[in-house]
């Protein structure tokens, strides 16, 4: 599987502009099928992106931010989760890694994309892919207002994945 997924790509259209991201299966495979799965899916359309957090990351990829439910949203999930794939690749700006609880074999859909530096999550979240178009987007989300108290990270009119288009090693 990590042959056939060489190469593709998956672009989200949202309302704020379009992010494509590339993939690293050779070393995250699992996360990268499951990830592709589900933007295959469609999964991921509607979605939105519900923690940002400038100069760290934003994150989106819960079903739960389909709902008016703000509550919920950090909390969902497809069902099913992907044991951990550490290694060595740098969180850095535009690095694509997966969310989890504080189990590390808990990642399911939630991900997050870094807008900064993040070094201190090397080696304890799962890198498998990284931002290669649309760091303006990435800037204009991350800069949404948020929603005062606790953390602060919920956007106030948060961006919404309208669509994840899955582009095969040909059209990439």
């Amino acid at each position: 599987m990590t042959q056939e997924l060489q190469g593709v790509q998956v672009r989200f259209e949202t309302t704020a502009g379009d992010l494509t991201l590339e993939f690293m299966p050779e070393i995250a495979p699992k996360h990268v099928e499951n990830f592709v799965k589900l933007s295959r899916d469609g999964f991921y359309d509607g979605t939105k992106f519900h923690r940002v957090i400038p100069g760290f990351m934003i994150q989106g990829g819960d079903p739960n931010t389909k709902t008016d439910n703000e509550r919920s949203w950090g909390t969902g999930g497809p069902g099913w989760s992907v044991d951990a794939e550490f290694s060595d690749v740098h969180h850095e700006r535009g690095i694509l890694s997966m969310a989890r609880s504080s189990d590390p074999n808990s990642a399911g859909s939630q991900f997050f994309l870094v807008h900064g530096e993040a070094g201190f999550l090397d080696n304890q979240y799962t890198v498998f892919g990284r931002l290669v178009d649309g760091f303006d987007v990435l800037d204009e989300i991350v800069g949404a207002k948020t929603v005062p108290g606790g953390e602060g990270s919920r956007p106030v009119n948060p961006v919404t994945v309208t669509k994840a288009v899955v582009l095969e090693a040909k059209e990439a």
